[in-house]
């Protein structure tokens, strides 16, 4: 791990309106923060308490370092409490879910009509022999028969384990196979700039050699074409739901029973299977949403994640639903057709808070200001940031372009392994562009040297984490060793791999990785993941990955590769590999540019440098190069 070094930055603030503060749900932070660190468990149990639970539990945690189990004897079900919670309280005709994809496509489902249709789909997969306990893969465009199969799955005690549908075969397979999935729902396409890319022909591939697979789900999109369903193994859609009963009454689940499984890279090659419970998770991500995004009966939320991810997971479906939100999602892509497509959503809907990604933020810059400029965004009042750092140009640009000066700009920290929120600017409090804020009511962070000490203000240390909190994922599936990692690399804590920085305020600035991953347009990829791909190409021997600063994306992937012999450099030979990493692991995870090398540097036991390899890139100085191979 790197040593501690000094961060420069500047105190600009932004105050909001006293009014947003007195209106909140979270109203005074200092206030909220100090009642929780006098009593985390009466916090923590005052929330949990809002949520409806088959049986009470009897005490909120138990604590055996580095394990917890949260709400320990309590019975409970998270889609009951997404959809039959908010049947019941008035909300069977609230609109819960507005799908829009491109060509102007649209879809509306209340509350009850989600609700019936999860039901079905519970009882479609019951008929496919699913039963609590089995997993399910959903590897789905957004569309709202993801949401549908996630609840399903939730509301029968399956656990579900979502794949981002711009995965390609293996790492598609790996996720399958990981996490010994009984069924796979998939789609035949997604539709992204006015084309159909299909996805049967990846699942197709990607089931070879996975004997736990005995059912694939296929939701034909292409009905005027509709692709082939091999009875064997396949099951159309709506042909599993078509002639089942609307009623499905909901498992009842201990609150440390799995509730999913989802896949992040690692820095060691294999993906990570995180594995969250149903009632801890469901408690942050309930108490996040409503108090984070300050979340009222009439807003219109739009959380632009896809559920693929953990964002999506959190705050596209569970979080939002529990509040009995109306949430929209959209299939299209931010500048199809044209760059003005989000801020038409936003005035058509007449969307209230807005999460985004600085990704998407930083394009939207470089298109300029006359596209926002040509819709009503007047709606908006809260806005959201969600998946890296939200530089402090992006950040200024977001909030006066945006929200004209008077939303307040909530820059959310947190992983796949928190499944919640952690550290962020609480509505009403002071905004300094570039730092996410301070660690939430609920939760103690700090940034702190590789002993454990906390370093003083201006300096950049390691983030970490110094006390449990209820949506902690509880292990990484059939891992005990790399969730042991997380407690151990910093003695007493657990270390986020984040590098960070404080100001005298006490709000984090989060600085980067500080392992072998690359956050590329808010995504974490593996550099091992990416590298195995390239040398999986039969015209590469070795391969090295490093991050280099990208204006849009954050980051973009650049590979050294070492070719085999027989074969030479060239421009073609380039295109091939980039195809072969986009096929084998998705696009996301293609590099950007490709440089043949006939050496990588390496350390004395063969371990690859790639922090030489950064700094010369960035025509950096590389440090301490004593351990380099001659």
């Amino acid at each position: 791990m790197a040593e501690d070094f000094s961060v420069k930055f500047t105190d600009k603030q932004y105050l909001p309106d006293p009014s947003v503060k007195k209106n909140s749900w979270i109203g005074d932070y200092q206030k909220a923060y100090n009642a929780f660190i006098k009593d985390p468990d009466s916090f923590w149990d005052k929330n949990a308490s809002e949520l409806h639970w088959f049986s009470p539990y009897s005490k909120v945690k138990e604590w055996n370092f580095p394990h917890a189990r949260w709400f320990p004897d309590g019975k409970t079900n998270i889609a009951y409490n997404c959809l039959d919670r908010q049947v019941q309280n008035a909300r069977r005709n609230k609109v819960a879910l507005i799908w829009k994809g491109e060509e102007d496509t649209e879809r509306i489902y209340t509350y009850r009509q989600l609700y019936r249709e999860v039901m079905r789909m519970a009882n479609g997969l019951k008929k496919l022999g699913v039963v609590k306990g089995d997993r399910v893969c959903i590897y789905m465009p957004m569309v709202p028969e993801q949401i549908i199969s996630m609840l399903a799955c939730a509301r029968i005690g399956a656990v579900h384990s979502v794949v981002f549908g711009g995965f390609g075969a293996a790492a598609l397979h790996s996720r399958i196979t990981g996490a010994e999935a009984k069924v796979v729902i998939t789609a035949d396409v997604t539709f992204r700039r006015g084309k159909s890319i299909p996805l049967k022909h990846i699942i197709e591939e990607a089931i070879i050699d996975a004997p736990s697979v005995e059912h694939v789900v296929v939701l034909r999109r292409e009905l005027h074409q509709p692709v082939e369903i091999h009875r064997e193994m396949e099951v159309d859609f709506y042909d599993l739901i078509k002639d089942v009963s609307p009623d499905c009454e909901a498992e009842v689940m201990d609150a440390e029973d799995p509730l999913f499984i989802l896949y992040t890279s690692g820095s060691t090659g294999a993906p990570k299977g995180i594995v969250h419970t149903c009632g801890g998770y469901m408690v942050g991500a309930y108490y996040t949403t409503k108090n984070v995004f300050d979340i009222k009966d009439n807003d219109v939320y739009w959380c632009t994640a896809d559920p693929g991810w953990i964002t999506g997971h959190s705050y596209v479906v569970y979080g939002p639903l529990m509040n009995g939100a109306t949430i929209i999602i959209t299939e299209g892509t931010p500048d199809y057709p044209d760059a003005g497509s989000y801020w038409r959503i936003v005035e058509d809907f007449g969307v209230t808070i807005l999460y985004t990604a600085p990704t998407a933020i930083r394009m939207f810059m470089k298109m300029g200001e006359d596209w926002p400029d040509k819709s009503n965004l007047s709606s908006l009042r809260i806005l959201g940031s969600v998946g890296e750092p939200l530089n402090p140009e992006a950040f200024e640009w977001y909030y006066r372009v945006i929200g004209n000066n008077r939303c307040p700009v909530v820059d959310t920290w947190w992983q796949t392994e928190t499944g919640m929120h952690m550290i962020t600017t609480m509505i009403g409090e002071p905004m300094y562009p570039g730092f996410a804020g301070k660690p939430i009511p609920g939760v103690v962070a700090d940034v702190v040297d590789k002993d454990g000490k906390p370093v003083p203000h201006g300096t950049g240390g390691f983030l970490v984490l110094k006390e449990p909190w209820p949506s902690m994922f509880r292990a990484v599936f059939k891992d005990p060793e790399r969730y042991q990692k997380y407690w151990d690399t910093i003695p007493g804590y657990y270390t986020v791999g984040d590098l960070a920085v404080k100001n005298k305020q006490g709000y984090i600035m989060v600085l980067g990785r500080s392992d072998d991953l690359i956050v590329v347009a808010g995504h974490n990829i593996g550099t091992a993941e990416v590298e195995s791909a390239l040398v999986s190409h039969k015209a590469v021997a070795e391969a090295a990955v490093i991050g280099k600063p990208d204006d849009v994306k954050g980051n973009v992937i650049k590979a050294f590769v070492i070719l085999r012999l027989g074969h030479e450099p060239s421009d073609r030979l380039k295109n091939e590999i980039l195809y072969h990493v986009r096929i084998t692991l998705g696009p996301i995870a293609m590099p950007s540019e490709i440089e043949f090398v006939t050496s990588l540097p390496k350390t004395r036991s063969g371990k690859i440098m790639r922090r030489v390899l950064k700094a010369k890139e960035m025509g950096m100085d590389p440090g301490d190069i004593s351990t380099i191979e001659d």
